[in-house]
């Protein structure tokens, strides 16, 4: 399986996938506040389409410590959903499917 942000094709299936997007890129999630300050997000664009996965963190929550605390998790979350939407838009097979 091939990496939509660099083309490395060494992974031999989507959880290796899946850890080779939290390890190497990982900096292309963006986390933060909203515009009014009152919710955390993280955002990812997919690489081939300018798609965004976008979601909200805990709404009505404003903690920084939390987003530094849980950055991990929330690339797991973020990269889980842009796999999924590479699947559907741009994999002749999807992974899901093999």
């Amino acid at each position: 399986m091939s990496c939509p942000f660099c083309g490395d094709a060494s992974h031999r299936d989507r959880r290796a996938l899946h850890a080779h997007l939290v390890a190497a890129h990982a900096g292309s999630i963006e986390v933060g506040l909203d515009h009014d300050k009152s919710r955390m997000y993280y955002r990812v664009t997919c690489p081939n389409c300018e798609y965004v996965v976008s979601q909200t963190v805990r709404p009505r929550s404003t903690d920084q410590q939390f987003l530094q605390e849980y950055r991990a998790e929330i690339a797991l979350v973020a990269f889980d959903l842009l796999l999924y939407h590479f699947d559907l838009a741009h994999s002749e097979e999807p992974a899901w499917q093999t």
